[in-house]
């Protein structure tokens, strides 16, 4: 599997590996944070938007909900427009949705109109920026490409540790009010990422005689038809579907241990604040995995096997769920929190960038929306239907349990259908091709070299036939000469003069 190092939106440039990349990788790295912090750094404002409209815990937690929601469901949405308008202007439009969302929710007056606000609209101004911005990171790293993801998927751990501090320091300053319309400020920073998405551009090698010349090129052009706005042929990849059914299942219980982590610390009779601080570990380990896991990736020998390196991730991860599911004191928990973040950091490194390998950059726009489409219904069954579970056990043990296996499921799916119909399906045909290929140049060389020969033979004749008509009384000099001329090797005609090494 081996994704496309060429930009097709600008005319086939060549990824730059660096240069204004960085920047690009800037603000990737921030929108990342955003996208994925901002859903669990709101929860923060639930105690005091349970006082003031007087709903329960379940009802707010259906705002992290929508924004998840929205956030993965506008995939195939977020490529239809990024492949008509392109990625700086609808994230520019993604950032004051974002914003504006936040802003509005300072004024709501009930939970509905939080849902909207927040769920909705923010959720879909992340939308806009975080697909886009993984596109633009795509075009433009190559060699450097796993690293770059590595760092850019390191902005959600470091927006965490920050935006959930920073949410309750706001509340308890400036209320739930003051802190979103605070937040929606801090969120117009999106826009100011948009802006760093330069399109790559190649250099200019036509003059304005050769452009004049052109025109009647570009009638013919219009004449073709448009890119694809959604383009579905992707499903004609086998390995595009195994990554997706493989991603569905495995975000069925990857979300769930840290939703459930800090609940079971208190079930186990520790503080509030002891408990959450498992969360703190847990981020902390993730800061420094998923950048580690990008150079690991982006090893010369690791990075054709990179699917076979997320399957171990994916395993680990759910190994590790189920060894937790054992815990039955604060220091086995802390112990599990430092092996999940590990674990959890190298999915979030190598996710999209397996995906990136898998369609190339040409079909990546089109890809990872349908990706996140998929992985949003998963993400709205995975966690209530834990709850679900917990409701009916009563024991955190089988919510782990059953995290755990689907987690464990997905790694054996990826890898085992990857090896099964991926790597012999290549690896065949290929056999088969250089065989064939070798078979016919051996025929090609056998046949032609007694060919070169008999040609050399008549030669030969006929400029003995010309020497006697034309000087016979010196045939026995020219003879000579003759004679002469056929032993000297000439081009083509070795076989003529050793026709044994044909045989």
């Amino acid at each position: 599997m081996g994704g496309v190092a060429v930009d097709v939106d600008t005319g086939g440039v060549k990824a730059p590996d660096g240069g204004w990349g960085w920047a690009v990788l800037a603000g990737c790295f921030v929108i990342t944070g955003f996208s994925y912090a901002f859903p669990k750094a709101i929860s923060v404002f639930f105690k005091e938007l349970i006082r003031e409209f007087g709903v329960g815990y379940s009802d707010t937690a259906w705002i992290s909900s929508i924004l998840l929601a929205m956030l993965y469901g506008t995939g195939p949405l977020c490529s239809v427009l990024v492949n008509r308008f392109g990625c700086r202007p609808v994230m520019m439009v993604g950032g004051l949705f974002a914003s504006l969302g936040m802003i509005l929710a300072s004024f709501s007056t009930s939970i509905i109109h939080i849902y909207l606000c927040i769920g909705v609209i923010t959720g879909l101004g992340l939308a806009l920026n975080f697909q886009p911005s993984l596109i633009m990171l795509n075009r433009y790293f190559s060699e450097k490409r796993p690293l770059a993801n590595g760092l850019s998927a390191a902005g959600s751990p470091v927006a965490l540790c920050c935006l959930s501090p920073l949410g309750q320091l706001l509340q308890d300053h400036y209320g739930w009010r003051g802190g979103f319309l605070i937040l929606g400020g801090i969120l117009l920073n999106c826009c100011v990422c948009g802006a760093l998405m330069k399109p790559l551009v190649g250099p200019k090698t036509l003059k304005a005689k050769d452009l004049e010349q052109d025109n009647k090129d570009e009638t013919q052009k219009k004449k073709k038809p448009k890119a694809k706005l959604l383009d579905f042929s992707v499903f004609k990849d086998c390995g595009f579907v195994i990554y997706t059914v493989s991603a569905s299942i495995m975000v069925l219980g990857l979300f769930v241990p840290p939703v459930f982590v800090v609940s079971y610390a208190k079930e186990l009779g520790n503080e509030d604040t002891k408990s959450a601080l498992l969360l703190t570990i847990l981020g902390f380990i993730d800061i420094f995995a998923r950048p580690t896991c990008g150079v690991i990736a982006g090893l010369k020998w690791v990075r054709p096997r990179c699917v076979y390196l997320l399957s171990f991730a994916m395993l680990f991860n759910g190994i590790t769920d189920l060894v937790g599911s054992q815990a039955k004191d604060y220091v086995s928990l802390v112990v599990f929190c430092i092996f999940f973040g590990i674990s959890y950091g190298m999915v979030g490194a190598l996710q999209f960038e397996v995906l990136m390998a898998i369609v190339g950059t040409e079909k990546f726009s089109s890809a990872i929306g349908l990706v996140l489409l998929m992985e949003a219904i998963a993400v709205l069954v995975g966690p209530p239907g834990a709850g679900r579970l917990l409701d009916a056990t009563k024991n955190y043990m089988w919510v782990f349990l059953l995290a755990g296996s689907e987690v464990v499921l997905s790694a054996v799916v990826l890898a085992t259908c990857n090896f099964l119909f991926i790597s012999n399906k290549s690896s065949a045909p290929a056999d088969k091709l250089d065989n064939i290929t070798a078979t016919d140049n051996a025929n090609t060389e056998l046949c032609s070299k007694p060919a070169e020969m008999n040609d050399e033979e008549e030669k030969g004749e006929r400029e003995e036939k010309k020497v006697a008509e034309v000087r016979p009384e010196s045939v026995t000099v020219d003879s000579q000469e003759v004679e002469r001329f056929l032993k000297e090797p000439q081009p083509n005609g070795d076989m003529a003069n050793n026709p044994e090494t044909c045989l």
